[in-house]
């Protein structure tokens, strides 16, 4: 058993790296070269391994992982932000999606109801694991239309659970009816996400930090896949999707001082079981029935594509998107995805679909899913928005050491600092009208988003040494910085911040330094201020180092509390004329008090 075991791990093994390599090179992405690998080696073609559905079983713990993941990249406050976009958008384009292919497989392919629902559902779901890769590659992860894809993405994800159920109550499996019902599954799922979210704040947060006093990094790695495991097996005890329990469990440790280190930790074994995964379903696909009906498979993928596109784009428009946004969008998702492997081998187990339909459909998504690519690249000329009138030049690589986001009142003053000093800058804003100004007074500055990441790529961020971004407004947040930082590690980040609220937005962030605009301008206007009235020198430093020890400990209790009226005491008042030591005839210590940032 063990030399059967080591033959086939280095047969899965060697068969990925080798398709996923070649695919990665023709632009399709790593999923389909697990697809096909595992086709190729398994008992259909080469038949060099067996037993797939027993290492299905194992690799599924990939796409637990894959959630635990997902969730560690969503705190609760962003959760919230999105719910708009993962509730209603979400929500409509899986009961549209699924609604329209279902009655196509009913009406025109002749399945019955119970088969099409548990068919054209599945399907209405896209690829996680290949969607998201994409948007990260493009720097488009963190745009609002990533979010609004990756929203619609994560309520597919979270509707596993539901899918699941309706195939519990459709069963014609006596087992499956011997088990509890659906809505017993759903009190069940309320009740288990409520014990995980308790289990996150009392019992894994106290763990975690245990460990990172006791600078163990083997134990963060045992707790990890002991908290996703545990979660997953509580889901599987209670007959719900563990993939959802995996989720909640990374939620609730987004927001903790750890999670990067256990997104680090977890990565690796995700990655692995998740191509474990994808080669296991490519080995139980029966090519042979495929072989007897390829029209039937590719008027579906076709249809499927077609469908989702279509469907996804109307809802698109309708939530305010342009055409070309929608239309990239529709085209995104448009494929099957992983989850539908999934939600068929259940069907198949509740004798719902038989074996044959399943291989059919799930070709039938890896069909589709190979599509997405060559769709994204053959269309990217009509999603691209033309130039408009007076659009300016994009930025370019130029061996620049810093990069400059935002060409206003205040970057202009940084470039100039920094050109005085012999550091080439590229200087990058959206504004057409000062980007002409600038030319007049002869400064280069290029057209562009600087908050995405394929922009400031192409801009040459990966060589440059500083990446300072002084727009203005409330641009920036901890996420964007957060995804600069992980793309470009090598270069140092400063932002601009109008006030304290839009600083503690970046609480936790990986920023070098933070210049909070209001402030020093105010202190300076604080201290010319008390030289009109002839106080003296020392006694103006000891007012400003008193106004700055104290601001640093309401900005503290500020980030600890998350609450701006945090530490309110410290803030310099009238009655504490005394402690400034300003003991003059004009009442120096008021004006002082008055020249408070809000």
């Amino acid at each position: 058993m063990g030399e059967s075991m080591l033959r086939d791990g280095v047969v899965m093994l060697g068969a990925g790296l080798v398709f996923v390599l070649l695919f990665r090179r023709l632009g399709l992405g790593a999923t389909l070269g697990y697809l096909v690998a595992g086709a190729v080696i398994g008992p259909q073609a080469l038949h060099l391994i067996g037993d797939a559905e027993g290492k299905i079983g194992v690799a599924e713990l990939g796409i637990t992982l894959l959630l635990f993941i997902v969730g560690l990249e969503l705190n609760p406050s962003r959760l919230w932000k999105m719910k708009q976009d993962i509730f209603a958008l979400g929500a409509l384009q899986v009961m549209a999606c699924g609604a329209a292919i279902s009655a196509i497989l009913h009406v025109a392919v002749g399945f019955s109801w119970q088969a099409a629902v548990v068919l054209g559902f599945p399907l209405a779901l896209s690829s996680t694991a290949q969607v998201l890769p994409m948007l990260q590659s493009a720097g488009r992860l963190r745009t609002p239309f990533g979010e609004r894809a990756f929203a619609i993405l994560l309520f597919q994800d979270l509707s596993i659970v539901p899918l699941i159920t309706l195939v519990t109550i459709l069963s014609r499996n006596a087992a499956d009816k011997q088990g509890p019902s659906g809505f017993l599954l759903f009190a069940y799922t309320v009740a288990a996400v409520v014990g995980l979210v308790l289990a996150g704040r009392y019992l894994l947060r106290p763990l975690f930090r245990v460990i990172g006093n006791l600078g163990e990094r083997e134990m963060f790695i045992f707790a990890a896949l002991f908290t996703v495991i545990a979660a997953a097996a509580l889901m599987e005890y209670l007959h719900l999707s563990t993939a959802l329990g995996a989720f909640v469990a990374g939620v609730m440790l987004a927001d903790s001082p750890y999670r990067h280190e256990l997104e680090a930790d977890v990565e690796p074994f995700r990655s692995i079981l998740l191509g474990l995964f994808f080669l296991a379903v490519g080995m139980m696909l029966d090519l042979h029935v495929i072989a007897e009906r390829p029209v039937f498979v590719i008027g579906m993928a076709a249809t499927l594509i077609a469908v989702k596109a279509a469907v996804v784009m109307v809802i698109g428009l309708a939530f305010r998107m342009n055409w070309r946004a929608a239309l990239a969008l529709g085209l995104l998702l448009s494929q099957g995805g992983e989850f539908g492997f999934v939600i068929f081998a259940q069907a198949r187990g509740a004798y719902l679909i038989d074996p044959a339909a399943v291989s059919l459909f799930s070709a039938i998504v890896t069909l589709s899913m190979a599509t997405t690519p060559f769709l994204m690249m053959a269309t990217a000329r009509i999603r691209r928005a033309p130039e408009v009138t007076g659009e300016r030049e994009g930025p370019r690589a130029d061996g620049a050491n810093a990069l400059i986001i935002g060409y206003g009142r205040f970057g202009q003053t940084v470039a100039q600092l920094l050109i005085a000093a012999g550091v080439p800058v590229t200087l990058i804003d959206t504004d057409i009208e000062m980007i002409d100004i600038a030319g007049e007074f002869g400064a280069k500055v290029y057209y562009g988003d600087g908050t995405r990441l394929d922009l400031l790529r192409q801009a040459g961020a990966h060589e440059a040494e500083l990446i300072l971004f002084c727009i203005d407004g409330d641009q920036l947040d901890g996420d964007l910085i957060e995804g600069v930082h992980e793309a470009f590690p090598a270069a140092a980040i400063f932002a601009r911040t109008y006030d304290r609220r839009a600083l503690i937005k970046l609480k936790g962030s990986p920023v070098s330094g933070v210049v909070r605009e209001v402030m020093e301008s105010a202190v300076k206007m604080g201290r010319m201020a008390l030289e009109a009235i002839d106080v003296d020198h020392e006694q103006i430093d000891r007012a400003e180092d008193m106004y700055r020890a104290r601001d640093k400990e309401r900005l503290r209790a500020q980030y600890e509390a998350g609450d701006l009226r945090a530490a309110r005491e410290r803030i310099i008042t009238a009655d504490e004329r005394e402690a400034l030591g300003a003991a003059t005839s004009r009442d120096t210590a008021t004006d002082v008090g008055r020249g408070q940032e809000p």
